[in-house]
């Protein structure tokens, strides 16, 4: 009997210790549950508040490219293509007479120099040879001189001054066309926004309101058109007026050039 009552005490006893131990590991979890919920309210406006401070340095990192397709794709794509057109012709165009340009460009001193010691050691053989494998305007109107030289200077003069003519005018090659998309952009733009007022009066009279919504989101649509129009224009009107430049540089050096080649054919002559 003792020995029973002894048993009962020992189980009794191990019951109590492992509830105690399954209590206190619910209470262990419970706390644990609860740090975790505070600490994600906790963490949660601070996730907010980071999302709230990168947004603006996205915007500024990515705020021209994002605005500029923005207003694009607000503008409408049968007005804006056209002038997105103007502009990339356009400046395909200026491209390619950047490079024309820079390859005439020469250094017409040095160029003479090497036409007159050529002329006194080689002949005009040698300077035509020279001219040949020189590139540049210059050195055509130069080798079209040489080639007449046993004509007289007289005609040599006027070869010069007659394929001279005809490399400036290459040298124009292409600016009208950058001209006529520098005239086009705008009036494309211009052409969309008055389209785009005469729909936003639709817009009113179908609605029989004059309603600010209706008025400001057909106002915005054709403005927009205007300002990419004007856009374009500026970046090619910029771009043009530089080629002008180039081009008015580089043929008053071929005439400065031109003069000192007739002096050094007569002092050879």
């Amino acid at each position: 009997m003792k020995k029973v009552v002894s048993l009962l005490a020992v189980l009794g006893f191990l019951t109590f210790g492992i509830a105690n131990v399954s209590f206190a590991a619910n209470d262990q979890k419970t706390d644990n549950a609860t740090t975790e919920q505070v600490a994600d309210s906790a963490a949660a406006p601070a996730a907010a508040q980071a999302e709230l401070t990168e947004d603006p340095d996205d915007a500024v990192n990515h705020g021209l490219h994002y605005t500029l397709k923005e207003k694009f794709i607000q503008g409408g794509a049968v007005w804006m293509t056209p002038v997105l057109i103007c502009l990339i012709l356009g400046l395909a165009f200026v491209i390619e007479r950047i490079f024309y340009l820079n390859l005439s460009t020469v250094n017409s001193k040095k160029l003479l120099t090497k036409i007159e010691d050529t002329l006194k050691n080689g002949g005009v053989e040698k300077a035509k040879e020279l001219c040949r494998n020189t590139k540049g305007p210059l050195a055509a109107v130069f080798y079209q001189g040489l080639d007449r030289y046993d004509e007289g200077l007289d005609s040599v003069e006027k070869s010069v001054v007659s394929y001279g003519g005809v490399q400036m005018a290459k040298l124009e090659t292409n600016l009208t066309w950058i001209s006529l998309f520098i005239a086009l952009s705008p009036s494309l733009g211009f052409l969309g926004t008055v389209i785009g007022m005469v729909q936003a009066f639709d817009d009113i009279e179908r609605a029989g309101d004059i309603s600010p919504t209706i008025v400001a989101g057909g106002m915005k649509v054709a403005l927009l058109t205007t300002v990419f129009g004007l856009i374009s224009a500026m970046i090619l009107q910029v771009f043009y007026n530089y080629l002008l430049t180039k081009v008015d540089s580089i043929v008053n050096d071929m005439e400065d050039a031109t003069i000192s080649f007739m002096d050094i054919l007569v002092k050879n002559k």
